[in-house]
């Protein structure tokens, strides 16, 4: 069964969008390919564009994050980092670094932190806990760098057709 086809589809599609949402920001995902080819220090007003999806740009960025220096190559919709790229090219025998690859590395995630059948299931706020460490913008996710707060994240989830549990 393809990923289009399970039955959570579109609750794992809005979830994804949701973390290109928090980790990209709306304007910049409107200004690159949704995403999947923003290369960390990006900016709405001066993007940083991958050329091609062949490997990850392995580009080393220095940046201020509120006013603290950082190192990073994270790139693409989810803002990975070369080396977890590596891990995850080998162990999922991924071909390039193409969106479809990115969603992929970014579902394993998902599912090495537990959190998948939350994501399934539509609780939202009990997955974004179980993946905050992975991605530096989720509310407590403790890196230093800005959270987006959990209301704009249920709102770009909604937006994007996932559904909420019961109560939710």
């Amino acid at each position: 069964m393809s990923a289009a086809q399970h039955p959570h589809a579109a609750n794992r599609r809005a979830f994804l969008d949701m973390l290109a949402f928090a980790e990209i920001g709306p304007a910049l995902l409107a200004r690159s390919d949704d995403g999947y080819d923003v290369i960390v220090g990006s900016t709405p007003a001066s993007p940083i564009l991958m050329q091609g999806y062949a490997d990850h740009p392995r580009r080393l960025v220095e940046l201020r994050l509120r006013g603290r220096p950082v190192r990073s190559t994270a790139a693409g919709r989810y803002q990975l980092l070369a080396r977890y790229w590596d891990h995850y090219r080998v162990r999922l025998a991924l071909p390039d670094y193409s969106p479809a690859s990115q969603d992929a590395v970014a579902l394993q995630q998902i599912r090495e932190c537990g959190a998948l059948p939350d994501v399934d299931a539509g609780r939202l706020e009990l997955a974004i806990s179980r993946v905050r460490r992975i991605w530096a913008s989720l509310p407590g996710a403790g890196y230093g760098q800005p959270e987006r707060p959990i209301a704009d994240l249920r709102r770009a989830y909604l937006a994007a057709g996932g559904a909420l549990a019961p109560g939710a």
